[in-house]
């Protein structure tokens, strides 16, 4: 896991701009095979090859008997979908319990209801 991710602080008066919300569930893994559920919000954009970009993204799982995971890492590219775009994202969590979880999603449509 990344620690910067979790402590990048926006300064006073300046307002956060272009983040992307993302849900997901992880795949089926470990002893009682489960999954976990997971919900965040990516940082802020970072240039990406050629005239792209990309967001950093930490987030901790949900529960399951006593334990989680957690994963640290960066989406792909910007995928335009009609006038907005979102961004694929895969990997895996920590390992926990003698396993981990892959996982695949998109995140969510940035700022869906701002008039372009």
């Amino acid at each position: 896991m990344n620690p910067d991710i979790r402590t990048i602080r926006v300064s006073p008066g300046r307002r956060q701009r272009h983040v992307h919300e993302l849900c997901g569930s992880t795949e089926i893994a470990g002893s009682g095979p489960h999954n976990h559920r997971f919900a965040a919000v990516t940082c802020e954009a970072k240039p990406g090859s050629g005239n792209n970009h990309i967001h950093e993204v930490w987030f901790r799982t949900d529960f399951y008997r006593g334990h989680y995971h957690e994963f640290s890492g960066k989406t792909g590219g910007a995928d335009r979908i009609g006038d907005r775009h979102v961004h694929f994202i895969t990997g895996a969590t920590t390992e926990n319990e003698g396993h981990r979880h892959e996982f695949r999603t998109a995140t969510l449509i940035e700022d869906p209801i701002a008039e372009k």
